[in-house]
């Protein structure tokens, strides 16, 4: 009996080696893909990463406990606000109060905490009035004051305020819808003209290839700078924030498909001659049909990595462009807007701060770009 233990356990493996063989056989190319990207454990933590990040943005309201657009003159410029979360050996968060008093010498207007009284904090909390995804009307918010009578003037300033007296934590929170939705509704037009200006390159050549390529050369010969000047001055000072939003989406759209439309072009040159495409022809399928149903899935998954990766650069310009003064101007809240505020060096070293709307940019950057090499690394799901 024990001289046939070795050979049933060999058998045992044998087994499931056919098994885990003959279920990646049969599996679909998005499964693969799948499969792979899982065993990427830093593109995973990335993922769910960029899935807060906009699931905050879905839902800013909700998670912002002060109105963005509310100035308070006489809580200006206040730091951060320490939080405590236990008091007397439990649990019970909550922040000091502050006063501003003038410094006779400096003149200069310094915050004192109140340490006789406490801001109790807590969890789906009332606050100002909004509605939920537009439609639902609601005054709860993640966290706020324990305290519904509390005065807004005692409200927290966990991030502290900017010049206006603005809450710097809820105008980030805010941020975040404008910042990320322009990155990703920039990205699908740019995947729009990448996939078909570059499939109709590669899928007729001739004239019309000669045609997209020369655009796509005289777009990427364009200096960057010169253009967003260009641009920022063309564009109306009295556009309304609507406008000025859609406007630097498609502009950025116009520009950033280039690199697509090539990666497309070379890939169709490729899969044109291919047997199914000949079949696909013979059968009476138009060319636009043959392009989007049978030649782009061919590579879908490496479309699904490049998109990715293109996501994080959008965010980028748009951050510097509103940080130039060149794309979105206050009242609109973005982070580039934000850092408007922070174009000084003597606000490093005063209200440094005022700085932290960068943070959230290098953050969804870099979560993005570890989600990016996790999809191209799986994207070739037959890959070792």
């Amino acid at each position: 009996m024990a001289e046939n233990k070795p050979m049933i356990e060999s058998f045992d493996e044998e087994l499931v080696t056919t098994a885990a063989e003959e279920r990646i056989s049969v599996a679909s190319q998005g499964q693969l893909m799948w499969w792979r990207f899982r065993k990427h454990k830093l593109a995973m933590v990335a993922t769910v990463v960029v899935i807060i990040f906009y699931v905050v943005a879905i839902f800013v309201e909700f998670f912002a406990y002060s109105d963005p657009l509310h100035m308070q003159a006489t809580r200006s410029l206040i730091p951060p606000q320490r939080v405590y979360f236990f008091d007397q050996g439990k649990l019970a968060p909550y922040v000091h109060p502050v006063t501003g008093q003038r410094d006779m010498k400096t003149l200069k207007l310094i915050y004192v905490p109140d340490e006789d009284t406490k801001l109790r904090l807590r969890f789906f909390a009332p606050g100002y009035q909004y509605r939920l995804l537009g439609l639902i009307p609601t005054d709860i918010h993640l966290i706020g004051m324990a305290d519904p009578t509390a005065r807004a003037e005692d409200s927290p300033f966990l991030l502290g305020t900017d010049q206006l007296g603005r809450d710097v934590f809820g105008r980030i929170i805010y941020a975040s819808r404008i910042s990320l939705s322009i990155g990703l509704v920039g990205v699908l037009l740019s995947l729009f003209l990448g996939v078909l200006l570059g499939g109709l390159s590669g899928f007729y050549g001739g004239a019309v290839d000669t045609v997209i390529q020369r655009v796509i050369e005289i777009l990427w010969s364009i200096p960057t700078i010169p253009l967003w000047l260009g641009l920022g001055a063309a564009m109306p000072k009295d556009w309304s924030i609507v406008k000025v939003y859609f406007a630097i989406t498609i502009i950025l759209s116009l520009i950033g498909w280039t690199q697509l439309g090539r990666q497309v072009r070379g890939r169709f040159l490729a899969l044109r001659e291919e047997d199914f495409v000949m079949a696909a022809e013979l059968i009476g399928c138009s060319r636009l049909r043959v392009i989007l149903r049978h030649m782009t899935p061919a590579f879908f998954s490496h479309i699904i990595a490049t998109t990715t990766l293109a996501l994080p650069q959008m965010i980028l310009n748009e951050t510097a462009l509103s940080f130039l003064g060149l794309g979105l101007r206050p009242p609109a809240i973005s982070w580039g807007v934000m850092l408007q505020d922070a174009q000084q060096v003597q606000v490093i070293v005063t209200t440094p701060w005022l700085l932290l709307p960068a943070i959230p940019v290098v953050v969804v950057i870099l979560a993005f770009n570890f989600m990016g090499d996790g999809l191209r690394d799986a994207a070739d799901p037959y890959g070792q």
